[in-house]
């Protein structure tokens, strides 16, 4: 029976942990005011501005640079290796998609990918970048961890949430979240796991092709018929990740959605962007603050809904 094991493992380890949120600390801060959402093609922002075309392509140069190696695998957190390369770590329900997004991200069939729920089974480190200035195999690591739910494994929760509150080197984590489904209730339980412990996390929204292109073939006219549909999911989520609870470090006020599957002119749907992000969690991009969206140069605003406003930034 599908159940959320994380959260079940997490509440009996939690005193184990505890003493590593104090590096957290300092970032608890009382939620921002309401702020309205600009939409970016399908990215969402309220807390930054959409990346620049030179800032994507700076994304997609490193992420082409050398070969991903697979460095690290670990099923208990105290057996994966100390090192000082950054790292942000995927997660999310099992068949959320993220094995094939990690593989779009890589550029390359690093993940095995599977139907079957619960078949990445342990905590896998690849090294993507190309190699550092040190000799490390690469500038930055990204962590493949099991998906909760269905085909998962109480142990999996318990070494897991050791890893996301104790590891020194995470900058992020990304929690992946079907487009079609919107957060389920195991996803809200992780979002509130990753407030109460301080661990930085933003949400990510896989298979945006389904509401996108539901059942009509790949094109811009299908895309601007069904963005709608697509804000009123991000819409929907905003209100979940940052609730005003007081009650931890919410999730950063930016939503991508893309797929690992399907193209338009060329490129897979939000993986630039994705990409931009990371390199941004990790300080490996150029960002040096947050920047709200009003403080760039935009054309428009137009309305899209109640609450979302289309943006194009001077690039």
């Amino acid at each position: 029976m599908a159940h959320l094991c994380y959260q079940a493992s997490v509440n009996r380890s939690i005193h184990g942990v505890r003493a590593a949120n104090l590096r957290h600390a300092s970032s608890r801060t009382p939620p921002k005011r309401e702020a309205p959402i600009f939409r970016d093609g399908i990215s969402y922002h309220w807390d930054t501005a959409p990346p620049t075309l030179e800032q994507l392509n700076r994304a997609k140069h490193f992420f082409n640079s050398g070969i991903p190696e697979i460095i690290d695998s670990a099923t208990k957190f105290r057996t994966v290796k100390d090192t000082t390369t950054p790292e942000v770590a995927f997660l999310g329900r099992s068949n959320v998609g993220k094995s094939t997004l990690l593989n779009a991200l890589m550029g390359r069939k690093m993940c095995h990918v599977s139907s079957r729920p619960g078949r990445t089974r342990s905590m896998n480190f690849f090294a993507v970048g190309g190699e550092d200035n040190v000799g490390n195999p690469g500038r930055l690591v990204l962590l493949d961890m099991p998906g909760y739910g269905e085909g998962s494994r109480e142990e999996w929760g318990k070494e897991i949430m050791k890893y996301l509150v104790g590891r020194k080197q995470l900058k992020r984590a990304f929690l992946l979240v079907n487009a079609q489904h919107g957060l389920k209730r195991a996803d809200e339980e992780i979002l509130n796991l990753f407030r109460q412990q301080g661990v930085s996390h933003q949400v990510i929204l896989s298979k945006a092709d389904r509401v996108l292109f539901p059942k009509s073939k790949v094109s811009v006219s299908q895309t601007e018929k069904n963005l709608p549909a697509l804000d009123g999911v991000c819409a929907a989520v905003k209100s979940k990740i940052q609730p005003g609870k007081y009650d931890g470090p919410e999730a950063l006020g930016e939503i991508i959605c893309c797929s690992g599957e399907t193209a338009l002119g060329g490129q897979k749907l939000g993986i630039d962007k994705l990409r931009w992000a990371v390199l941004a969690a990790t300080g490996l991009g150029d960002v040096g603050r947050k920047i709200r969206p009003s403080e760039i140069a935009l054309e428009g605003p137009t309305p899209l809904s109640s609450d979302i406003t289309t943006t194009v930034s001077s690039r």
